[in-house]
């Protein structure tokens, strides 16, 4: 492993503490793997535009996939943990996590949430087992922000429905076992889920494109998805999806992993800068002793310990049922510009070398503009949080 990138365990406020033998029995095992088979090769995967499949055997092996959620061979584990599979895999690679997050979040978290207890049974345990890769179908060519209003209707025909529309970025699904399409019923006008599944690839109707020519998040696959007469069971329908209301469910839980992703590029790209800064010499000395070198420092461990508490907290909240939609739009809108700050602070500590994808810090800095954009851009999260402090609706 380069030694830029050995973990220094940044832990200012000692919150390492809170954590249970399980909880870094979940984080060692992830960091093992981040830095033993993700690391030493994903510059090259990022720069080739290729998905890493190799690793996702080894990957399945952790035992991770499905996070918090219990019972069908998922491991269960705590909310702080769960955050903590964030932090060291977006650590490693951004592109890996959204791999990640999009299957055991999105997908996984959708199944769970929405699902019936059939559904559960039927597809979850060869989920946990990453024998079945999930993808999540919302964003539109014409509907990001707006995703309320998308426009992919779903047509009852019989014992099926027939999908048609459009999806944009939808990540794992031009490779993907399972992909959660959202669809407006066009009987009754609310959104409804359905799980298209791929077991021969590409069923009748179903195509994607992948988006090319992107400056982050650049060894993760998100392709445009096209929808032309689709046709699902009615027992593929998510059978406690009924409006877009329980969508958001889904989507408030996976904005709080937003936020861990943001803190494990900060931690990272810190990490980093400090680790250059005391071998990096000028002027016959290491730049880390030079006060504007540890102006820039000091300011980037502030940050990372604000989104330490920050996330930590947000587990608690969690765990006890008390996370609601504006905590965790403040958690992702906060998380991410400090981010974003500090991979740009630690890409200016490294000087021009700070350009260099070997460096590391040009990865996390591109992936980080990703971050700041999805699970809803800054100024959503911000109308959101307004509306929570006026009562008053800024969206329409």
């Amino acid at each position: 492993m380069d030694d830029l990138t050995t973990a220094l365990d940044t832990d200012l406020l000692l919150l390492d503490d809170q954590l249970t033998d399980a909880d870094r029995a979940v984080r060692d095992r992830v960091r093992g793997f981040v830095d033993g088979a993700l690391l030493p090769v994903i510059n090259d995967y990022w720069e080739r535009a290729e998905f890493p499949f190799d690793l996702v055997p080894a990957f399945a092996a952790l035992n991770v996939a499905g996070l918090a959620i219990e019972g069908y061979g998922c491991p269960g584990m705590s909310r702080l943990a769960a955050g903590l599979v964030s932090v060291e895999l977006s650590r490693g690679d951004g592109s890996f996590n959204t791999f990640s997050g999009v299957h055991s979040g999105l997908a996984m978290g959708s199944i769970a949430m929405l699902g019936s207890e059939e559904q559960k049974q039927r597809w979850l345990p060869a989920m946990a087992r990453l024998e079945q890769v999930g993808a999540f179908g919302l964003t539109e060519p014409d509907h990001g922000s707006d995703s309320v209003a998308l426009s992919t209707t779903a047509r009852r025909d019989g014992d099926s429905w027939v999908l048609d529309g459009r999806k944009r970025w939808i990540g794992n699904a031009s490779w993907a076992d399972l992909v959660i399409v959202w669809a407006r019923d066009e009987a009754d006008g609310q959104v409804k889920g359905f799980v298209v599944e791929r077991p021969d690839g590409d069923p009748p109707g179903y195509s994607t494109t992948l988006i090319t020519g992107k400056i982050g998040k650049r060894a993760v696959w998100q392709p445009d998805v096209v929808l032309d007469g689709v046709r699902v069971h009615d027992d593929n329908r998510l059978a406690e999806c009924h409006s877009f209301k329980d969508v958001n469910r889904v989507l408030s839980a996976t904005r709080a992993g937003a936020a861990w992703e943001a803190l494990g590029h900060a931690i990272a790209c810190y990490e980093i800068a400090l680790t250059y800064a005391k071998r990096r010499e000028q002027f016959g000395r290491p730049i880390a002793g030079f006060q504007l070198v540890q102006m820039k420092l000091a300011e980037m461990l502030t940050a990372v310990t604000h989104l330490q508490l920050l996330c930590y907290r947000m587990a608690t909240l969690q765990e006890t049922g008390r996370l609601t939609g504006p905590m965790a739009s403040m958690s992702k809108l906060t998380a991410a510009r400090m981010a974003r700050q500090v991979a740009l602070d630690a890409r200016d500590v490294m000087g021009g070398n700070g350009l260099l994808l070997e460096h590391h810090v040009a990865r996390h800095l591109t992936d980080m503009e990703v971050v700041y954009t999805y699970e809803g851009t800054d100024h959503v999260q911000a109308l959101i949080l307004g509306r929570e402090a006026t009562g008053i609706s800024a969206f329409t």
